[in-house]
C-alpha cells in the first residue's frame, strides 16, 4: 500500500519516466532504505552550508557509490 501512493508521487513528478524504471528505482530503495536516509540528510547538510544541490548531491551520491552500486545487484 505503502508503495503504491510513493510510485504515484514520483509519477506525478517524473512523467516523463517508465514505470519500469520507477518501479526498479523503488525496488533499490526498498533494500536499504536507511542507508537513503543518511544520504539525504548529508546532502541537505552540505546544501544548509552553502552548496548548491547538485554539487552537494553528487558529493555524497559519490561516498556512497560502493553501497548503491551493491544495492543493484
Amino acid at each position: 500500500m505503502k508503495n503504491f501512493f510513493i510510485k504515484k508521487l514520483m509519477k506525478s513528478r517524473m512523467k516523463d519516466v517508465p514505470d519500469e524504471q520507477i518501479d526498479a528505482a523503488l525496488g533499490i530503495f526498498e533494500k536499504n532504505p536507511e542507508l537513503f536516509k543518511k544520504i539525504a540528510e548529508e546532502i541537505k547538510k552540505e546544501v544548509e552550508g552553502g552548496k548548491d544541490q547538485m554539487t552537494a548531491s553528487m558529493e555524497v551520491m559519490g561516498r556512497y557509490q560502493e553501497e548503491l552500486k551493491n544495492l543493484n545487484n
